[in-house]
């Protein structure tokens, strides 16, 4: 199943299923269970890459998630918002092309460009 990769305008807008939950400054210290990668950004914040449980016809969904605000304080009942998506047929095949854009300073700020124009920035 070839892997398929999506850059999102902004959260939730295709009508994804993905969890979120909003979330303490102490929770925020550990990445959850579903939390394949996380660092921290230069200006403060962090970004993710996060996995949802596999489909019953086992296709697997995984996002990227950036939380902009560096003060932990700030971001208690805000949900980083998810700039990228992925689904294909292996875990580490979606990982893969997201671990792209969440090692790179540039492509993260290229798809928070993207999701803050609902889409219509190219680059």
């Amino acid at each position: 199943m070839p892997v398929i990769l999506s850059i999102l305008c902004h959260p939730w807008q295709d009508g994804s299923s993905a969890e979120h939950t909003p979330t303490s400054p102490v929770i925020l210290l550990m990445a959850s269970e579903k939390t394949l990668y996380r660092r921290t950004l230069p200006g403060g914040g962090y970004v993710n890459v996060d996995v949802e449980s596999p489909s019953s016809s086992g296709v697997h969904r995984a996002y990227v998630a950036v939380e902009r605000r560096s003060d932990p304080m700030r971001r208690d009942g805000h949900i980083p918002p998810i700039v990228a998506k992925a689904e294909g047929g292996t875990r580490q095949s979606v990982f893969a092309q997201l671990l792209a854009i969440a090692t790179d300073n540039v492509a993260v700020a290229r798809a928070l460009l993207r999701w803050k124009s609902d889409g219509k920035a190219r680059f």
